[in-house]
């Protein structure tokens, strides 16, 4: 429910950059400010819903009372299934419900202003440059081909973090702990390395579309979901503590 009234798109620049800053906003939600979003969610209340707004922030709130509503509206309910299931299972599936809110306004905003079959196929593929919000949650982000050059060349200045993306091209996007003899053993006993790779918090074993995290410490190897790392935040992490690490605990 948008309190605050926001211009109303009308081209598809204008359009896409509404999607954007709705996007932006539910990322926010269900990354950086994740537990604040959960506490908000309280299955005690009525159904909720969570709202992205073009301004790049989110809200937690019951549905609009209009019928029809103004513009489509989001799942709704979804603190019910707060305590149902797992957290991680749980953002996953408001992701999931929020990809699909975001195209069903984008494509409001075009039906109502009568774009031609140009300028939906225009503003579908720009929409579709975008990581989904389920890929960005769950650290399963594919990135582009002009994306991993860029990561490529820049992998040496930030190896120390060894974040790990799903397509091994350099030690920046390897998926596995390395061996002492690394720098010597050809791209077979990489991929020999790749496959025996565990997670250390859910114990799975390496896939070549998750996104994966070293420790720094302990040099355990963990998916980015499992320890809510995405690799935008690791981008910035110069020296990255699994949680037990960052506690001093072992892990229960």
């Amino acid at each position: 429910m948008e309190g605050i009234p926001h211009p109303i798109p009308r081209t598809v620049e204008e359009v896409f950059n509404d999607f954007k800053g709705r996007r932006s906003g539910l990322i926010k939600a269900l990354t950086t400010d994740v537990d604040k979003f959960y506490q908000q969610c309280d299955p005690e209340k009525e159904n909720l819903c969570l709202y992205g707004l073009p301004n790049e922030t989110w809200e937690v709130n019951l549905p609009v009372e209009e019928v029809p509503p103004e513009l489509p509206e989001p799942a709704l309910g979804i603190n019910f299934a707060r305590d149902g299931m797992q957290e991680k299972d749980w953002i996953s599936l408001v992701a999931v419900h929020s990809d699909s809110w975001l195209l069903s306004v984008a494509f409001y905003f075009g039906a109502r202003f009568g774009f031609g079959k140009n300028e939906r196929k225009r503003l579908f593929l720009m929409i579709n440059d975008l990581p989904s919000i389920f890929e960005v949650v769950t650290g399963n982000v594919k990135p582009s081909k002009d994306q991993s050059a860029i990561h490529n060349s820049s992998s040496k200045s930030k190896s120390s973090a060894k974040s790990r993306q799903s397509e091994p091209q350099s030690k920046m996007v390897k998926m596995s702990p390395p061996s002492k003899d690394e720098d010597e053993s050809g791209e077979e006993d990489e991929e020999d390395d790749e496959q025996g790779a565990t997670c250390g918090a859910c114990g799975d074993s390496y896939g070549t579309d998750e996104f994966w995290i070293c420790c720094d410490i302990c040099e355990r190897w963990f998916h980015g979901k499992c320890v809510k790392i995405t690799p935008a935040k690791a981008e910035h992490i110069k020296q990255y503590k699994c949680p037990s690490c960052s506690s001093k605990r072992a892990r229960v």
